[in-house]
């Protein structure tokens, strides 16, 4: 299994280097059209990798902390996991654009910012994900934390989470990383750091990736318990976690001048994470298989999408 680990992470590495190597060597404007382009891609990746896991998975020689997972169950797994983080995903890209707005950082150079952010994403996201397979294993009652954490996150979207806007000049990390580097007042290209009179200024790109790293950290406590209410194996919490986040940046310049037409998609995206909440605290009583739970969502989304004003 070690194997598909690191041929998977050289898969992610040669994506993110053809991306900002190859595909956005230079600093860009990215059009909607091209953003759904690239959207497209990602997610035929996303579903072609799926169907790798069918066959790696096969009859069930694989196994996990679960045990066992045959092709077909490991597959429904990874589109349900990867739907989940998809959906969760759009509240992201509201948080993004704000940051952005808040920095007043161009376009053409929020492609490299989100670059660098999906990139620390992956580095924490597996961090987080490595703990809480540990902790699961070891202590199964974990498991129902997880899921009073997503009924909490549903409540508080619901209920707290009104509007979006941030004041983030009372940001704790915008005060903390200011303490540490005098911040440039002007941007210079896409530098994260600049030097004046021998003297290293942090630029807003710089602030920006961090607040959007520190974002990423409090979205990835929804994400990931959401996605251990579908699977155990940490294998494929991961690779559709980071499936789906690797298209975040294309579905950020999509849909981020769209967002708001979708005023119901809100409700949806809480009754999803009401859902595989409750379903972690059932599990142990009855345990909702796994095409039903991916019926569940889908249907959930779409009615979220269709109840939205046009």
């Amino acid at each position: 299994m070690t194997l598909f680990w690191i041929l998977f992470l050289i898969l992610v590495g040669i994506f993110l280097a053809l991306d900002l190597g190859v595909f956005h060597k230079k600093d860009s404007i990215i059009g909607i059209g091209e953003a759904l382009r690239w959207t497209g891609i990602w997610i035929a990746l996303s579903l072609l990798f799926d169907v790798a896991l069918y066959f790696l998975y096969g009859n069930g020689t694989l196994h996990g902390p679960a045990g066992a997972v045959a092709g077909s169950e490991a597959a429904l797994e990874y589109l349900t996991g990867y739907i989940i983080e998809k959906s969760l995903s759009l509240d992201n890209i509201f948080v993004m654009a704000a940051i952005f707005t808040y920095f007043k950082i161009p376009q053409i150079y929020q492609h490299r910012v989100l670059f660098w952010g999906i990139l620390g994403a992956i580095v924490l996201r597996g961090a987080f994900i490595f703990a809480g397979t540990a902790l699961l294993q070891h202590f199964h009652w974990v498991i129902y934390v997880f899921g009073v954490l997503l009924l909490y996150s549903a409540f508080k979207m619901l209920f707290l989470d009104d509007d979006n806007e941030q004041d983030l000049s009372k940001n704790k990390v915008v005060i903390l990383a200011k303490k540490f580097f005098p911040i440039a007042t002007e941007i210079n290209g896409h530098a994260f750091f600049v030097k004046e009179n021998g003297k290293r200024f942090m630029t807003p790109l710089m602030l920006a990736l961090i607040v959007i790293e520190t974002s990423d950290v409090l979205f990835a406590m929804d994400s990931i318990p959401a996605i251990f209410g579908v699977t155990l194996d940490p294998f494929i919490v991961f690779t559709s976690n980071i499936m789906a986040i690797l298209g975040l940046r294309s579905l950020y310049f999509a849909l981020a001048a769209m967002l708001g037409k979708f005023d119901k998609l809100k409700y949806a995206i809480v009754f999803v994470l009401a859902f595989v909440g409750v379903k972690m605290l059932i599990a142990a009583w009855y345990e909702i298989p796994t095409p039903a739970s991916l019926a569940v969502i889908v249907v959930s989304l779409t009615i979220g999408v269709l109840a939205s004003k046009k």
